[in-house]
């Protein structure tokens, strides 16, 4: 009886350590025709640590996470409401992205590229930027400059 405890303990506590039961669960989106393939190659490219922060499991198949609260990176996402023509274009590490603020922090979606890539960063993670410059070079592998912004 005190072995199988042990050894319950011992499970328990090795299920604890790798994380088991802690995926993170990121609200359904919908996403764009014929991006799965990019996100696939893109996800599988993004660093281990974010803004300082490592890197989460994740649920959703189209999306990454970082740290607590989470920095959430979603791929293939449609295309902001409020984007158009004339919105700011705020360039970091070669990367064009669309700013929006939200309640908890910065909401952030590429723009002039083959598909849209976007990264929700909460205020706990100021500078906001520095999630944007980890994930620069992926972006920029994965998801081909169609028409610069700037």
């Amino acid at each position: 009886m005190a072995r199988r405890l042990l050894l319950a303990l011992a499970l328990g506590t090795a299920l604890a350590a790798s994380g088991c039961g802690s995926e993170l669960t990121v609200d359904e989106y919908p996403t764009e025709a014929g991006t799965t393939i990019n996100c696939k190659s893109l996800l599988a490219d993004l660093p281990r640590t974010v803004a300082g922060q490592d890197n989460r499991a994740v649920k959703d198949g189209n999306a990454a996470a970082w740290g607590d609260p989470a920095i959430i990176l979603r791929c293939g996402v449609e295309t902001p409401e409020d984007l158009g023509p004339a919105s700011r274009c705020d360039m970091v590490d070669g990367v064009g992205w669309f700013t929006e603020s939200t309640a908890d922090g910065y909401l952030f979606t590429t723009i002039g590229r083959d598909f849209h890539v976007s990264v929700e960063v909460p205020h706990d993670h100021e500078p906001e930027a520095d999630a944007l410059a980890d994930v620069a070079d992926s972006v920029e592998r994965h998801d081909p400059v169609v028409k610069p912004c700037v």
